[in-house]
């Protein structure tokens, strides 16, 4: 993880962080069985856990305070909070249900989705059919557009981002890099995200604006037709050479409509980028997106294109098996090294970091 070389902070400066209107002052983790790990995020494990009180399954993202107050991270994790609590109204968002914490750790307990990571499913299929990228693609976009809608860039699009529900349509996660308060014709300057899918103006280290997530968009996209992001290599330096110079290359085989949309996401000057001036109604009006009903997909009246077909409000058989063989210990007081860094099979594909630090924190 990004913040796994961090020297642990001196008890005294371990308080209370403000929750605000999430926190709920009478949970404790006594409340749950913590029965795996289920996935990482910007700032901490996710774990799932069952609710003793109703046997209900929850994902519960639990964050060790020493790294947030030791770096100052507090304004990051109340602007995922804030985020997650806006998230209630849009279909494609993950759902936050409260927020407590204790002397050492904040705890998020989250909706459970356990249709896996949208990785998970490309790294066993290679890539995916046009149809289920276009379907995949416009589920992402709406919620992107909502939080645009909200002055909110999300700045870490990418696959082990996107879940899929037990019936196999998109909820965003993970909320740890997003940044708010960006007016449409706004910029911010932290150099942050997952190095794959960073837009060239934030590898050049210019002010960016909210296109940086149609870049992702664009990468994303790009990785579910064709089983690799664009620019890829193993060598960092190669690959951020080839964001900030290469042409875009697109294999042939497949449609004009969505190699016209990624000729347009992938546009390295974001000021001719699809969705630089009308930002998702930009990406909503593209052809590829033509066979898209944007109100029945609102509103999941569209049959997903795969069913993950999850037996049980418990089955992880979605979820990655590099998380689920890290067993949970049942004393909360056992609970796993939240520090302890992921190995990853695809090189150091997922690596969300933040590098510098933005005028807010």
């Amino acid at each position: 993880m990004a913040h796994s070389n961090l020297r642990s902070a001196s008890p005294s400066a371990l308080g209370d962080v403000n929750l605000g209107p999430s926190a709920n002052p009478h949970a404790r983790p006594t409340d749950f069985d913590f029965l795996a790990v289920i996935g990482k995020g910007t700032f901490g494990k996710v774990l799932l856990a069952k609710l003793k009180a109703d046997n209900k399954f929850y994902a519960v993202k639990v964050l060790q305070k020493k790294i947030i107050l030791k770096k100052k991270e507090q304004k990051n994790i109340m602007a995922e909070r804030n985020v997650l609590l806006k998230s209630l109204k849009h279909p494609f968002l993950v759902r936050l249900h409260y927020s407590f914490q204790t002397s050492e750790k904040l705890y998020f307990v989250l909706d459970y989705v356990n249709g896996g990571e949208l990785f998970f499913h490309l790294q066993r299929e290679r890539c995916f059919s046009e149809p289920r990228a276009r379907f995949y693609a416009a589920e992402v976009a709406s919620a992107i557009g909502y939080l645009h809608s909200l002055n909110i860039v999300y700045r870490d699009l990418k696959p082990e981002n996107i879940l899929l529900d037990s019936q196999g349509h998109v909820v965003l996660t993970d909320f740890g890099l997003c940044k708010e308060g960006v007016e449409p014709e706004g910029t911010t300057t932290t150099f942050c995200g997952t190095p794959e899918y960073l837009a060239p103006e934030v590898l050049r280290k210019e002010p960016y604006d909210r296109t940086v997530d149609w870049w992702c968009l664009g990468a994303v996209l790009y990785e579910m037709v064709y089983s690799l992001p664009p620019f890829y290599s193993r060598d960092v330096g190669e690959m951020y050479d080839g964001i900030l110079h290469k042409p875009l290359f697109l294999p042939p085989g497949k449609s004009e409509a969505i190699r016209s949309l990624l000729v347009g996401l992938l546009q390295k000057d974001p000021h001719r980028r699809l969705g630089s001036i009308a930002d998702f109604l930009e990406i909503k009006n593209h052809s590829f997106f033509t066979p898209i009903n944007w109100d029945d997909l609102y509103h999941k009246r569209i049959t997903p294109p795969y069913n993950p077909n999850v037996r049980g409000p418990a089955d992880t058989q979605n979820i990655d098996p590099e998380f689920t063989r890290e067993m949970v210990p049942n004393s909360v007081s056992q609970t796993p090294d939240l520090n302890a860094s992921f190995s990853s099979s695809n090189a150091f594909h997922g690596f969300s970091f933040v590098a510098t630090e933005d005028s807010f924190l």
